[in-house]
């Protein structure tokens, strides 16, 4: 899973609903960023941005003195990416942002099955 600076608590994850053009760079997405989600590019977060086709994401992080850019191509398969909203972002887990580098749903309701014990006879 990606591993990203700030301690546990601190770091929000924003997902840009809808598609983003991939050949946008760090300036263009710290713009997209700034201008139409009205968000700070260089505050502790994540944003998270995936293509049309949902089979490539670019996350932006702000670092001390420089932005990390991320990029991640999936070969076969898609994520399992939230539709254009009206808020035009949504807030994640780091936990839910692992689940979804991993290709399993954001929002799935829990990490496992419901364990139950057998009775032993």
């Amino acid at each position: 899973m990606l591993n990203i600076g700030a301690g546990p608590g601190e770091l929000r994850v924003y997902l840009a609903c809808g598609s983003t053009d991939m050949r946008k760079s760090i300036d263009g997405l710290a713009a997209l960023v700034q201008e139409s989600f009205h968000l700070d590019p260089f505050s502790p977060a994540v944003f998270v941005f995936c293509n049309r086709e949902r089979d490539k994401l670019k996350i932006l992080y702000w670092e001390h003195n420089g932005f990390w850019l991320y990029y991640r191509r999936l070969e076969r398969g898609r994520f399992q990416w939230p539709d254009a909203s009206d808020g035009k972002t949504l807030v994640i887990s780091r936990r839910e942002l692992g689940w979804l580098l991993d290709g399993l749903p954001w929002n799935q309701p829990q990490a496992h099955r419901r364990v139950t014990a057998k009775k032993v006879v």
